[in-house]
């Protein structure tokens, strides 16, 4: 439900998740690709109306995947097929009306700024399900996804509850497509954690030494959140983006990268000085540098010193063979 008023309900729920929060996990590859394929699981949930209007929509705003969007949809009255009330009249008892759930003042107000393209006269609703995705839409990219700033910022303002970002995470990773439109091969079930953990952490601080909000620190730096991320999947990492890089296993010179691979940036033989997680899509997430946020990014750029990338995925795949 888009910014439910009940401060003191989302304050519960939220210290309820917190507890929870080392094992919970969320999704991949959701970061700035609004083109991305819908998978089979998209495709068969999805009415193809609706697909048709959160690949629309996203479009109009940069850095966000359609499956954000689409996510919400279903967690929220699964794609206006919910009989409950205020889906498709009235609203239900926190107020919430049409299939993408809003408040009627966040609904005026953001339409109001964001006028709905190709509306025509009529006044916009957010029973309509154009008009309520391509609101959602807008009222996502304000909140923080543009750009991939802050999508779990952007989440949490839609509904402010831990529990509903990792669902919405969740649900968004089930309608993705396994492999990206870049030959990126697809990622193991470890893999698969340690990005769904990277992904909670988007638009925290970059902190020089920092093993992120579990071990005191207010954010990460480049090799504290791999490290952190591939704990959470039972993976154990060396603490630093050199030695990171030492112990491997490489990824072959040539051969696609997987989500879930390490890419490493500086000199190959001792000079390692910067690591993200790969998530497919040419894209990664990272903790970039001082005065910067955990963020989503292009893997290669003009410039960089791109030196490999290793998969620490692969020692898992194999010792459960």
């Amino acid at each position: 439900m888009a910014k439910i008023g009940t401060a003191i309900l989302g304050a519960i729920l939220l210290v309820i998740t917190l507890a929870a929060a080392g094992a919970s996990s969320a999704l991949s590859v959701l970061g700035g690709s609004g083109g991305s394929q819908p998978n089979r699981t998209a495709l068969a949930d999805i009415p193809p109306s609706y697909l048709a209007l959160y690949q629309q929509a996203a479009t109009t705003c940069p850095g966000l995947n359609w499956s954000v969007p689409a996510a919400i949809g279903k967690v929220e009255t699964d794609h206006g097929r919910s009989t409950l009330p205020g889906v498709h009249s009235g609203s239900n008892n926190k107020g919430a009306e049409g299939p993408m759930q809003f408040l009627r003042p966040t609904f005026d107000a953001t339409t109001a700024k964001h006028p709905i393209p190709q509306r025509g006269t009529r006044a916009p609703s957010p029973y309509n399900p154009r008009d309520a995705i391509y609101t959602a839409v807008a009222y996502l990219c304000d909140s923080g996804a543009r750009d991939g700033r802050n999508l779990h910022q952007a989440i949490l303002t839609y509904n402010p509850a831990e529990w509903y970002v990792s669902k919405v995470l969740a649900q968004a990773q089930d309608y993705q497509s396994t492999s990206s439109l870049g030959g990126t091969a697809k990622a193991n079930p470890s893999a698969r954690e340690a990005i769904n953990y990277a992904q909670g952490q988007l638009g925290l601080p970059y902190v020089w030494g920092g093993n992120g909000p579990a071990e005191g620190d207010t954010g990460f730096d480049c090799s504290g959140l791999t490290k952190a991320a591939y704990a959470a999947a039972g993976i154990s990492l060396s603490r630093t983006a050199e030695e990171q890089f030492r112990t491997g296993p490489q990824v072959g010179k040539g051969q696609p990268l997987m989500s879930g691979d390490l890419v490493f940036y500086g000199n190959p033989h001792g000079g390692i000085h910067h690591v993200g997680l790969y998530i497919g899509d040419g894209k990664m997430i990272n903790a970039p540098n001082f005065g910067e946020k955990i963020k989503i990014a292009p893997y290669r750029y003009e410039g960089d010193d791109y030196a490999g990338a290793t998969r620490p995925a692969s020692s898992a795949s194999s010792s459960s063979a």
